[in-house]
């Protein structure tokens, strides 16, 4: 703990000293663009780091930058009891670093290193968890800007892929190591549309040093369109993803999966309402079976920013096919792909498949930097022939040995302050309350757990 708090101080000088900056670093840190800082002729030196540039004419620049992240994490009871118990907590800590490389107009080089260690865990860390030192990201850009404000982009390389609400690829921003990819993709935008094309194969995290070899394992490929500006919904996104692994293991069976995947999804994120609704079919091949598979979202806000603390209402509500029966030659359970790791809170018990929740929330805004929230959580197996998920799709509980369906109710608040762009403070706690069908199936303890994160970006 004297550890972290040293950081903490340490961390708390630093936004002291960047508060006057102005820059918003985004989720993906290859999508920031310094150039403007080229018509500047009296830089600061943090301004320098940002944009350096290596060529008279100014077109060919150096951009730097990074993030340090400390997480102190606590359970009682985890895995409802199934894990070893730890009186402590542990505390996960994540470095990036990155250069980002421009040569004029056309060509880009973006490197990026990640350091994920896990200190204090009374049992031995998952290689999600701990990553000493690996490239996390090295990829080459050939832009060909066209008329109009149009763009064509073709990325070459290990990099990040996300899509959408992140429901099926994500960052995993949540745990300790973030998800990369090998692969090549084709970019295209408009003012209006971006339309997305890859083929990737799934980078799998190993704990040491530079080991995140390629994985023939696992191939991933899609396309993903976005439409903006489309009257009444705002906006649309149509998409296709297709998973190919050699083992793949779900409560009936184990097998080489082949699965396809098509979806949309319907969202705004302006004015007082905010919507996301998005659907998804899968189909295809697991072992012998055809899978057949499907869920339905819904995720809805309403901010009420004339009364004090501005709060927003919301409601989530989830359908998540699981298999029907067991051994009829078909599988109905849904496969996320790469979903976020922190699905359900930064507790990450149960995983997106086989599912039903109804999920109300509560935010307030206490002031421009504090934000506070609460959040309530009801889950049930959506099939009783199917087991339920963790995150990554292994399989945590059997449905085999009992037809109960509740599986518990989750309670969370979560409390943030984000003093400037910079620093980022969070505590949130979490209680699940086991129900029927955790206690069927296992020891069924009630969970509690809390989390406090402190991370700096630069």
């Amino acid at each position: 703990m004297k550890k972290f708090l040293l950081v903490l101080l340490a961390l708390s000088w630093q936004s002291m000293a960047f508060a006057q900056e102005e820059f918003t670093f985004k989720p993906s840190r290859f999508d920031e663009d310094y150039a403007a800082l080229s018509l500047d002729s009296n830089l600061t030196w943090y301004q320098k780091a940002k944009y350096h540039p290596l060529s008279k004419n100014a077109k060919t620049y150096l951009s730097l930058g990074g993030e340090i992240r400390y997480q102190y994490f606590y359970f009682k009871n985890e895995d409802w009891g199934e894990s070893a118990k730890d009186k402590d907590g542990y505390i996960l800590t994540r470095y990036l670093a990155h250069a980002d490389l421009h040569i004029g107009k056309h060509l880009r080089t973006f490197l990026q290193l990640q350091s994920s260690l896990a200190n204090g865990k009374a049992a031995a860390p998952s290689a999600v968890d701990e990553n000493q030192l690996d490239l996390h990201q090295a990829f080459i850009d050939v832009a060909y800007p066209l008329p109009e404000q149009k763009k064509i982009i073709v990325r070459l390389g290990r990099q990040e892929l996300s899509y959408g609400s992140q429901r099926l690829v994500a960052l995993r921003d949540g745990p300790n190591n973030r998800q990369a990819y090998d692969a090549g993709r084709l970019i295209y935008m408009t003012p209006h549309v971006k339309a997305d094309a890859f083929f990737s194969h799934y980078v799998q995290s190993k704990r040491n040093i530079f080991d995140d070899g390629f994985n023939r394992n696992t191939k991933f490929w899609g396309t993903y369109f976005v439409i903006g500006r489309i009257p009444v919904v705002q906006n649309i996104d149509v998409y296709y993803f297709g998973l190919s692994k050699s083992v793949a293991s779900f409560d009936d069976g184990k097998g080489k999966e082949m699965r396809h995947s098509v979806g949309s999804r319907i969202w705004r994120t302006t004015g007082s309402w905010h919507y996301d609704f998005e659907g998804v079919y899968q189909f295809g091949k697991f072992a012998d079976k055809n899978i057949a598979a499907w869920t339905a979202s819904s995720n809805s806000s309403y901010s009420f920013s004339s009364l004090k603390y501005k709060p927003r209402t919301g409601l989530k509500t989830e359908l998540i096919s699981g298999d029907k029966n067991y051994g009829d030659g078909a599988l109905n359970s849904f496969n996320p792909l790469f979903p976020r790791g922190a699905y359900f809170g930064l507790a990450a018990l149960i995983g997106p498949s086989n599912l039903a929740d109804i999920h109300p929330s509560l935010s307030l805004e206490l002031s421009k930097t504090i934000d506070l929230s609460f959040d309530y959580d009801v889950f049930w197996r959506f099939s009783r022939n199917d087991g339920i998920y963790a995150p990554n799709v292994s399989l945590i509980y059997s449905g085999k040995n009992t037809g109960r369906k509740f599986i518990g109710q989750q309670y969370s608040s979560e409390l943030s302050w984000a003093p400037n762009n910079f620093l980022y403070f969070r505590a949130e706690l979490t209680w699940f309350k086991t129900g029927a069908y955790l206690k069927a199936v296992g020891p069924g303890k009630n969970i509690f757990f809390t989390g406090f994160t402190t991370q700096l970006k630069f």
